[in-house]
């Protein structure tokens, strides 16, 4: 994952700032105005021309899965330090409370990430896919424990918690909504 250790190697000085320029523009659009803010007005904002971004990011989907990856790199640092922790369902409703708030950060990620669950050839996949794995182990410990049922899916879990992100988003006057509707969620996994 390129945007976690940095611009990709082998770039001269000034292809890495507006790379980096590029990164820190996406992310400020992104937060205020969702993740289908305009292209050119991050290359605008960065200093640079549309065909500078799409050099380094050919499509939406690889300027936001570079501009997700450093939440992606700490929620996979979240569920290693929680595959210790001595509840394993603790452990998995903790790691997935965290999944539904990294998606609703910006508005449009949880449909984006939705999408991904069925286009593995997306840049997104690329920090779908840890998460996947990440989230597998931390299910696959409290199903061990007998605490969430043997038929439960990641896949399906990862959907879910995107889809409360998304009804979060569609209603901003409900705070409590995403945790609600989670907590409802999570009573259907026990055996």
């Amino acid at each position: 994952m390129a945007s976690a250790a940095g611009p990709p190697a082998g770039l001269r000085a000034d292809a890495r700032r507006n790379y980096e320029r590029l990164l820190t523009e996406a992310r400020v659009s992104f937060a205020a105005h969702g993740t289908d803010a305009s292209l050119e007005d991050v290359a605008r904002r960065a200093g640079v021309g549309i065909g500078t971004l799409y050099r380094h990011f050919p499509n939406r989907q690889s300027l936001m899965s570079a501009v997700f990856e450093d939440a992606v790199g700490e929620l996979l640092a979240r569920s290693r330090e929680l595959l210790t922790a001595p509840q394993p369902c603790a452990a998995l409703v903790t790691w997935l409370r965290e999944m539904v708030a990294h998606a609703s950060e910006y508005r449009g990620l949880a449909r984006a990430l939705m999408a991904v669950g069925q286009d593995e050839t997306s840049a997104l996949a690329r920090c779908s896919s840890p998460i996947r794995e990440a989230g597998g182990a931390l299910l696959f410990r409290a199903q061990e424990a007998g605490d969430v049922r043997g038929d439960v899916e990641i896949g399906d879990l990862l959907q879910l918690t995107h889809a409360i992100a998304l009804a979060a988003e569609g209603n901003p006057g409900d705070p409590e909504l995403a945790d609600r509707l989670l907590t409802l969620t999570l009573r259907g996994l026990k055996p």
